[in-house]
């Protein structure tokens, strides 16, 4: 009876005495090591149109994009106002801002600011883009977030004469 009380005892102990050998990572290491394996600079997926889910490919995709969102500011900048307020301004480089809610802001990203008026330029953009088609946001590890770049717009003085 005493050499079974014996192998059970030993037998509970070896068993108990396993979480010993094995370590289980701390929780706020595990989760410092994740955080700095992230590139917080580049999100998994860039905002697109609906238009752009066709493409395949992520560069032809961010092409795409970048063309269309273009292509859709230079015609709603069409209107007279930006040449007739400044005539040399052929291009103008806008910040475009991509919000996780799929929402976008415009501001003018202007550096030379002595020749131009940034809250007047601010104000044209603000009035003529709106009523964008539906956009999706950025994405990053599948959570939605905020985006933003600069994209120069050519605008078509020469056609208006």
């Amino acid at each position: 009876m005493r050499k079974i009380i014996l192998i059970l005892l030993l037998l509970v102990l070896s068993l108990d005495s396993c979480q010993y050998f094995s370590q289980v990572p701390n929780e706020d290491e595990l989760l410092k090591k994740e955080l700095g394996n992230i590139n917080w600079n580049q999100v998994d997926e860039l905002p697109s149109f609906p238009q752009c889910d066709s493409v395949s490919g992520k560069e032809l995709k961010k092409q795409c994009f970048f063309d269309y969102m273009t292509q859709l500011i230079q015609q709603k900048l069409s209107a007279d106002t930006l040449a007739v307020l400044y005539p040399k301004l052929d291009t103008i480089d806008v910040k475009v801002t991509v919000l996780a809610d799929a929402s976008l802001t415009f501001e003018p990203h202007i550096t030379d600011s002595t020749s131009y008026s940034s809250a007047t330029i601010d104000s044209i953009l603000k009035s003529r883009l709106v009523d964008f088609p539906k956009i999706h946001p950025a994405i990053k590890r599948g959570i939605p977030v905020k985006t933003q770049f600069v994209l120069p717009v050519i605008l078509n003085i020469a056609d208006k004469n």
